[in-house]
């Protein structure tokens, strides 16, 4: 029996070393690019993948990277959490161009990724539709770092989150739809096609909407953020499970429960404390997750093998890159003709520099079955794609941000945000102070003139610094406009709360059997709007 025993618990052991090997690894980056000057120039992410590269390359393999391990372990939380992130207004704003890159972008890109290797390579067109697919998601996490550090428009970041979040779930249908080519178990069929694409994403965006309706209507019931925090876990895994058990597609199914637990279940079901403790904890999930997937991203690579693949490398470079220019460019325009926006060409050029490949390219590429003839090619051009964006690209998208100015007033939205702290704090002192002095008056012995000395003069240094922070603030504003809208998006946050946090204490209470939506988001934001323009219109 003790034999037995021992024989089970050895592969834990090892898993739990290899682990704790990679942890280690991963968090000493994290801090090596926090402590080290020069490493602070280089993206988190980025540096991972540097790391992982030299262990590579002195033949250290710390774990064996399987699909599995990306699709159903890695993917979910990173999904779940950029969806979670997006703000709903914020993506309806930039929907069509979103649209566009996602859906029809990714269409674009797996027939001319095809067209090229298919002409120029010895690969037949069935596994070249198969790498085209595999090499049509996009991974800007380091490049969405890049935008919120350098202060870049909150457009361009959601332009480029939002598209990755959609266009992850496109390419695995597009994938799936595909690998049965070169299997001989299907045929390429238009309507065929189409029609298994919408019963893909509709039993994803079904399942995901189920999940998160429901949950968010049942945390309104209860006020137990360990509880809220562990159902949004639940949700990730449990949605992306069940679509893929019944036939959709997963992926699609967790950005659609992010996307409405974090945009409505949040508000309605969770107080603002509790709504803090859950970012927090998605927060660090999804750096933890991000650790581990670019530090095995390097660490899987064979050099030998993309050596002997080397030519099939630059034709795969040279398709991405090129079609990229057509999805971004193209369909930048179409999409400014159909929304009347301007997404203007030093947008999408950046846009286009910025569309990495990452850790869903490689976990297709590592799905295709082992049958096929063209697998290791497939995986060898993968591989070699995702380290010349990441590497390259990656590397030079804060050169290009500089050049083309697109670097943003980030030092002044952060100097407007702790403006702002700083009065909500001694508004608060103040009020504090106000109602001390109102209970020592109320006292037996009396309110002695000493007291009312103290508390007259600790109110005036309080106003004294009150009026000087309220002048920095109109200062900035003057500077840039925009500044208003953190402080206009802190007051409608504080309504949604107020009204949100109503409905729930009047159904936990029992006065309310009925689940209420909010209703003053809409109007807010119409609201915000109008101030904007309306000072956009006073400052020209």
């Amino acid at each position: 029996m003790s034999l037995e025993t021992t024989a089970t618990e050895l592969p834990i052991k090892e898993s739990l070393e290899q682990f704790l090997v990679v942890l280690s690894v991963s968090l000493s980056v994290a801090t090596a690019s926090r402590l080290v000057s020069w490493f602070q120039k280089i993206p988190y992410t980025l540096l991972l993948v540097i790391v992982g590269l030299g262990l590579a390359f002195v033949d250290v393999r710390l774990v064996n990277l399987s699909p599995e391990l990306i699709l159903e372990i890695f993917l979910p939380p990173l999904l779940f959490e950029a969806a979670w992130n997006m703000r709903w207004r914020d993506l309806k704003e930039n929907l069509v161009p979103v649209c566009l890159f996602a859906i029809i972008g990714v269409i674009i890109s797996v027939l001319g990724v095809a067209f090229a290797v298919g002409k120029f390579t010895a690969l037949p067109l069935s596994i070249a539709l198969l790498l085209g697919a595999s090499l049509s998601a996009t991974d800007p996490v380091s490049v969405v770092a890049l935008f919120r550090e350098l202060g870049a428009s909150k457009r361009l970041t959601v332009i480029m989150e939002g598209e990755s979040l959609f266009n992850d779930g496109v390419a695995v249908v597009a994938f799936i739809l595909l690998v049965g080519i070169p299997l001989g178990v299907g045929e390429f069929s238009i309507p065929t096609t189409i029609a298994r694409f919408v019963a893909f994403a509709g039993i994803g965006i079904g399942i995901g909407g189920l999940i998160g309706f429901g949950i968010s209507y049942l945390t309104q019931r209860f006020d137990l953020p360990l509880v809220e925090q562990s159902l949004t876990l639940v949700s990730a895994y449990g949605t992306y499970l069940m679509a893929e058990e019944l036939g959709g597609s997963g992926v699609i199914g967790v950005v659609t429960v992010g996307l409405i637990l974090g945009n409505f279940g949040s508000r309605i079901g969770m107080n603002p404390r509790t709504r803090l403790i859950v970012s927090e904890f998605w927060e660090f999930l999804a750096f933890f997750v991000n650790s581990i997937v670019f530090l095995l991203i390097g660490d899987q690579i064979n050099f030998s093998s993309l050596g002997n693949n080397f030519d099939l490398i630059l034709v795969a470079i040279a398709s991405v890159v090129l079609t990229r220019i057509i999805v971004i460019f193209g369909l930048g325009s179409l999409s400014n003709w159909l929304s009347n926006d301007d997404l203007n060409w030093r947008e999408q050029t950046v846009l286009w520099w910025g569309g990495l490949r990452g850790g869903v390219s490689i976990a297709l590429a590592l799905s295709v079955p082992v049958v096929l003839d063209g697998r290791q090619e497939i995986i060898d051009a993968v591989f070699g794609v995702v380290l010349f964006t990441l590497l390259f690209q990656g590397l030079t998208t804060q050169f290009f941000l500089e050049k083309l100015g697109l670097v943003g007033d980030r030092l002044e939205r952060q100097q407007y945000s702790e403006a702002l702290a700083r009065r909500t704090a001694l508004q608060r002192v103040l009020k504090y102070l106000s109602q001390l002095e109102e209970s020592y008056k109320e006292t037996e012995a009396g309110f002695t003139s000493g007291a009312s000395e103290f508390f007259r003069y600790q109110q005036g240094l309080v106003k004294g610094q009150l009026q000087s922070v309220e002048e920095e603030l109109e200062q900035l504003r003057r500077m840039n406009s925009q500044l208003l809208s953190i402080e206009l998006e802190q007051v409608r946050e504080k309504l949604l709360d107020i009204e949100a946090d109503t409905y729930a204490e009047f159904i936990r209470a029992g006065n309310l059997s009925e689940n209420l939506s909010p209703l003053l988001q809409s109007a807010l934001d119409e609201g915000i709007e109008r101030i904007m323009q309306d000072r956009q219109q006073a400052d020209a």
